[in-house]
């Protein structure tokens, strides 16, 4: 019988090796999987790429894995903000790399990954310093149609940690509105894909059209309580 619920967080983390690609959803806070992270946090694991939209708020979550220093490089759109001291002090002092992405590119990067596409050609970052590799060289560029592109390889993680509304003992997943973000794609990028739900149905409940995130591409499920907020409701995102 397939059942990819796990008991608690730290066991669906169990086996993520330094050195290993994470993959984790969010949008600035929206969709972030904090529990996840939490998890690594306790897990241990060093020597982390850590692939995500920014580059952590404030002191939680994202930010305090990387307060760990047990993240070597990020991959990310959108590492400063105002809240981004973590990441800035870590930067300045040469003590994580970065590779800034395209937002675009980095959410096609990773559907490329998926999709078993082995690169592709954007004209997103032509002509700028985007468009060079970490070394300096410059990436490979290409005139089709009369427009100028660049070369873009796919993002593969080890682990994928997303946060999803609800799901099933097989591992189909739905999101709720734009905490979806970048789950699915990450999900069909990743060797493993752990994922956090607020609800766990019966087999059949959810409608197949309504299912985004399918089980084939879901390798452990974790049920976790909604964050009650000062007034009285619940934090969604």
């Amino acid at each position: 019988m397939i059942n990819k619920i796990s008991a608690s967080v730290a066991e669906a983390l169990s086996g993520i090796q330094d050195g290993a690609t994470v993959l984790i959803g969010g949008f600035g806070t929206a969709g972030i999987p904090n529990e996840l992270i939490d998890g690594l946090i306790e897990q241990g694991a060093r020597d982390l790429t850590v692939v995500n939209n920014n580059a952590g708020n404030a002191d939680t979550g994202l930010a305090a894995l990387l307060k760990t220093g047990r993240v070597r490089k990020i991959i990310c759109s959108f590492p400063r903000q105002a809240d981004s001291w973590v990441f800035d002090e870590l930067y300045r002092a040469g003590k994580i790399e970065l590779e800034l992405v395209p937002q675009g590119n980095l959410a096609e990067r990773l559907r490329a990954a998926g999709a078993g596409v082995g690169a592709f050609f954007t004209p997103t970052g032509y002509g700028t310093e985007l468009a060079r590799n970490a070394d300096g060289t410059p990436k490979e560029t290409r005139i089709i149609d009369g427009k100028a592109y660049v070369l873009e390889y796919p993002i593969h993680g080890d682990v994928a940690l997303i946060k999803a509304e609800a799901g099933d003992r097989w591992g189909n997943l739905i999101y709720r509105k734009a905490a979806r973000n970048f789950g699915p794609v990450m999900a069909t990028a990743a060797k493993r894909t752990i994922a956090t739900v607020h609800e766990i149905v019966e087999l059949g409940q959810m409608d197949p059209e309504h299912i985004v995130t399918p089980g084939i591409f879901v390798s452990k499920i974790v049920k976790i309580e909604r964050v009650a907020t000062q007034a009285g409701g619940f934090k969604q995102a």
